[in-house]
Order: structure tokens, then C-alpha cells, then sequence
């Protein structure tokens, strides 16, 4: 599979579906990789060229140590569009890849012609919280933080119903080397998007999770109210939503697409 170098950074991306369909650009969380939209591949496949890729330092992606920023972030996303051949797309994200979407509606509205922004918020918790984390990170490791994910990512009753599923983004949190996991957290730490929330033009569907404690529906309502032309849907789920709801979330995904 291709990669693209940009500042240091050599980012690993994949296309899947028919090159001549509209540009659907996917972008994941923290600690996460590209695997987690596989759930929206075989109902979106058909109709779109589905572009996904591994966040800097994620997955097989690699990263020089230091903090990121969301424009950071944000110029990886343009370079995956530009290396894919993709003038515009729609940009779907969640968590970290929601805040880089809202970061492209904000400074490429050219580049993105629809936006879905899920679980995700302008202004993600406090700089205290994401510096706390960061120093706990660092003492106790990327394994025990993956617990940690775990708990935010899913609710229990969806832990307890899907071992499989546990096990498997437990693995691939676990596997985030650590210094790209603080990296990432850094971007979240300094990012905050409120004041410009108003110069997105894209149509915008943000998804919550009504069990999502970090990135909560009040902040989805932030989103839909301060974005001109947004609109809110909520999951009975928590932070991952297109996981734990695969079925309702692409079909809200397809829905609004042809909308």
C-alpha cells in the first residue's frame, strides 16, 4: 500500500471501492488506526472511493517524537486527498479525526464538500486533563492505557456482549507507540476550534453517543448550533459510535450523503 512523507512524517493510506465514485475521506481516533471504519466498508463500497489512513505515528504510520497539531493533522489529511487525486471529498471523522474534519471545514471548505464530525467536540476536556494524561501515559504505559481506552471508547454493557471487539482495539491501542499516543494528545491538549466553527460552508451531520462521557451530546448540540448549516443525530452509544452502532451509524452516513 502507498505512502506519502510530509514534515517528517510517513503516512501509510489505502482506497478501497470503484475510482470513478465520489471521494469519501476517513479519519480515526486516538490510539485507533484506518481498521476502525472496517465496519462501514461493505455498506459504503459500492457507491463511494473510500480513502482511509493511519494518523501520523498511528498504525503504519511513523512520526518524528514531539508534540502534533491539528494543522498538522489537517495538512496530512490534504496530502493524503492530493496523493489519492482527490480534488474534493467528504470528510468523515471521529474523536481526533472529527477535530481534524471541523480543522478542514474551517481552512480547506474547498477541498470538502459534505462533513460528518462524530463523538468529537471544538474544544476537547481541559489542557490540565489532556497534560495529566499525557504524564500517566509516560509512568505507566501504552498496555494500561489501552484499558483505559477501553472504558471510554465503549459502553460496558457493549464490553461485556463483544470480547472480540474488546480484544481487538485493545490490541491496537496497546500497540500506539507511546510517544505518538502523547503526540496526538498534545494536539488535543492545545486544539480549540469555537471561534471559527462559523466559517464551515459544508453541510455537516454530527453524530454523539449518548453514553459518550468525552465527547458528550452537549457538545454535539455546540457543533449543530454554531455551524451554519449542521445538523445533530444521536447514538445510543458511547465515544466509538460507528463501532458499537455500526448499522445505524452508516446508515446515517449513507443517508446524508445522498441527501
Amino acid at each position: 500500500m502507498p505512502h506519502i512523507e510530509i514534515d517528517r512524517a510517513r503516512i501509510w493510506y489505502t482506497i478501497d471501492g470503484r475510482d470513478d465514485a465520489p471521494a469519501l475521506l476517513l479519519l480515526h481516533s486516538l490510539g485507533t488506526s484506518h481498521a476502525l471504519w472496517d465496519e462501514q466498508l461493505p455498506p459504503l463500497i459500492d457507491k463511494y472511493r473510500l480513502i482511509r489512513y493511519d494518523v501520523r505515528g498511528h498504525g503504519k504510520s511513523s512520526a518524528p517524537p514531539g508534540d502534533f497539531t491539528i494543522a498538522q493533522l489537517g495538512r496530512d489529511a490534504l496530502a493524503v486527498l492530493d496523493a489519492a487525486g482527490a480534488k474534493t471529498a467528504v470528510a468523515c471523522g471521529i474523536s481526533l479525526g472529527g477535530l481534524t474534519s471541523i480543522w478542514l471545514g474551517q481552512h480547506s471548505g474547498g477541498r470538502v464538500s459534505k462533513l460528518v464530525i462524530a463523538n468529537t467536540a471544538a474544544r476537547h476536556g481541559t489542557s490540565e486533563g489532556w497534560s495529566q494524561r499525557m504524564r500517566t501515559v509516560r509512568e505507566t504505559g501504552m498496555v494500561k492505557e489501552a484499558e483505559q481506552a477501553l472504558q471510554r471508547w465503549f459502553s460496558a454493557d457493549f464490553l461485556a456482549e463483544h470480547p472480540e471487539v474488546a480484544a481487538r482495539f485493545r490490541q491496537i491501542a496497546s500497540s500506539c507507540p507511546l510517544e505518538s499516543y502523547v503526540g496526538a494528545c498534545a494536539a488535543l491538549r492545545d486544539a480549540d476550534l469555537r471561534r471559527d466553527l462559523h466559517r464551515i460552508t459544508a453541510r455537516t451531520l454530527v453524530v454523539a453517543g449518548s453514553k459518550d462521557l468525552s465527547a458528550t451530546v452537549a457538545d454535539g448540540a455546540y457543533l449543530r448550533d454554531n455551524i451554519p448549516e449542521a445538523r445533530l443525530e444521536v447514538l445510543d452509544a458511547s465515544h466509538l459510535s460507528n463501532v458499537e452502532r455500526p448499522r445505524e451509524f452508516s446508515e446515517l452516513l449513507a443517508d446524508f450523503l445522498i441527501s
